[in-house]
């Protein structure tokens, strides 16, 4: 039943239509927005995403990765200052507090139902999101993590997706950077503090590598264990040290966790003790597309990363729905363009079925998203399906699949969790094998299309009877491992041979996939 209250702002609305306009201000609001201010006291304020409706023209950018992501950096900036500034000086009138982002062009501020009213009747605002509590995925399986377990030298996932073959190569990540967003990391844990980009072997500088969205309490948690604006990295919660171990880990003593020890890592975090909003988890992209120092000032998108693991998922449930998909696909797609792959854990809701690939950045074309494998290539029970059904696009997922069950990787404080499971614990090999790639060839650096279709075309087949979105029983790839488990090796081989061929060639992977994967070309089944 609408609520007297809800009535006055839906009238609100209404009266604020235009006949001709391509939304009406109505259509313009996330139904969440609607939904929290009828069941609020009157005067109540929400969180709220303005997001403006001109974006910047990414479409004729080229180059290195450094060429691509300046080009980016300044095309947004240019845009969001040009066409925010009419609602800023709007909200400074009104006394409004408000934030600024230029990722994907938008505002957040809290607003009540006159200010939602007005908003929405702007010419330029697109819509308005809504901005709530999130909650990250719990490995399903999680062992205690403990100090005392011996270690197991080369890990049995990292020799399974045969990243040691690639070190002896030559090639252990080096002049590669990866990047998490998570719930922080224990920096100076032993298999991380050499890797850490912020250390130089004696003292620490987190200018440019650290970055901290937590800002105030979120959930109703309290206190954080780690607090909050922090200037130097710390782990609330244990998940973002163990993905991030898996990626670079090695503390130089039998403990050999991560596929690229070789490479350094910079971290945000986006999480308090379990729980963000959408404008955290876009704060920590915003700050890794073009890094800053403590004082958040300086950007400098030189000093992106290479690739961005995101251990997380957004449900609908807790805050992300079909009204706000969109800004953050724009985010997505954005750091895409700046030649940085952002790679996305699955989801760990396997178990329901098909169509469980459904919250960001998973459910985004522009993100590589990753399904969980035991050690016999086995999809884990867990490991959520595609197709993507939650945005009405059927977009066909994961796209790769990666060992995600019994996973041994670092933990505060200088710990070792034995045993974890989730799409979580899989999300990091991939990340990882971009950061070998580029090792073994530079010239991949920024080119997210060529270094996905070489990890896919690279990748182990595997196939499933599920019939999830339609898959016959033979189809490669499917919505259950994608392209199938990753083979580091195997791409990495594949990408040294690129050295008598130009990107161009490949028409954005088609011709090598078919090669790797399927030699019989399109009827290959």
């Amino acid at each position: 039943m609408t609520s007297s209250r809800s009535t006055a702002l839906l009238l609100a609305l209404a009266a604020l239509a235009a006949p001709l306009a391509a939304a009406t201000p109505r259509e313009k609001v996330d139904p969440w927005i609607e939904e929290q201010l009828s069941l609020s006291a009157p005067g109540a304020k929400v969180g709220v995403l303005i997001e403006l409706a001109e974006r910047a023209d990414l479409s004729g950018i080229r180059g290195t990765k450094a060429e691509k992501g300046a080009a980016v950096y300044r095309a947004l900036v240019e845009t969001s200052a040009r066409t925010q500034a009419p609602l800023l000086k709007r909200l400074r009138e009104l006394a409004v507090t408000y934030r600024t982002f230029w990722i994907a062009n938008f505002v957040r501020v809290n607003a009540d139902e006159a200010l939602v009213a007005e908003l929405a009747g702007r010419d330029d605002v697109l819509r308005l999101s809504g901005d709530s509590p999130i909650r990250v995925p719990e490995p399903p399986e999680l062992s205690a993590p403990t100090t005392l377990e011996a270690p197991a030298a080369v890990e049995w996932n990292v020799s399974k997706v045969n990243a040691d073959d690639v070190w002896t190569l030559g090639f252990r990540g080096q002049s590669a950077v990866v990047a998490g967003q998570d719930t922080g990391y224990q920096w100076n844990h032993p298999a991380l503090q050499g890797k850490y980009r912020g250390w130089n072997g004696a003292s620490a500088d987190h200018n440019y590598n650290w970055h901290d969205a937590i800002h105030s309490d979120i959930g109703g948690a309290g206190p954080n264990s780690c607090g909050r604006n922090l200037t130097a990295p710390c782990d609330d919660q244990s998940h973002g040290t163990h993905t991030m171990g898996t990626m670079v880990g090695d503390d130089g003593a039998g403990n050999q966790v991560g596929l690229a020890p070789g490479a350094k890592w910079v971290g945000c975090r986006n999480m308090d003790e379990g729980d963000g909003t959408p404008t955290t988890y876009i704060e920590c992209f915003q700050w890794l597309l073009a890094p800053t120092d403590l004082a958040d000032a300086n950007p400098d998108p030189t000093r992106a990363p290479d690739v961005i693991n995101n251990s997380w998922g957004c449900p609908i449930s807790e805050g992300c729905n079909t009204g706000n998909f969109a800004t953050m696909n724009t985010v997505v797609a954005n750091l895409r363009a700046a030649g940085i792959a952002v790679v996305s854990s699955a989801g760990n809701s396997g178990s329901a079925g098909c169509g469980t690939v459904n919250t960001p950045a998973a459910i985004f074309d522009a993100a590589i998203t990753v399904a969980a494998v035991d050690s016999s290539d086995a999809v884990a029970s867990f490991s959520s399906r595609g197709p993507v059904t939650v945005d009405g696009s059927n977009r066909p997922k994961p796209d790769i699949s990666a060992p995600g069950v019994c996973i041994r990787s670092s933990v505060p404080i200088n710990g070792w969790g034995s045993c974890w499971d989730g799409t979580s614990m899989a999300g990091p090999h991939v990340a990882a094998a971009v950061a070998l790639l580029i090792s073994a060839q530079p010239a991949l650096r920024g080119d997210v299309d060529t270094i996905e279709a070489l990890l896919e075309a690279g990748a182990l087949p595997r196939t499933t009877a599920q019939g999830c979105g339609g898959d016959t029983a033979s189809q490669v790839p499917n919505n259950v491992y994608g392209w199938g488990r990753l083979d580091v090796l195997a791409a990495v081989e594949a990408a040294l041979a690129l050295d008598l061929l130009t990107v161009d060639d490949f028409e954005l992977g088609t011709l090598l996939r078919w090669d790797l994967a399927c030699p019989g070309g399109p009827g290959c089944s």
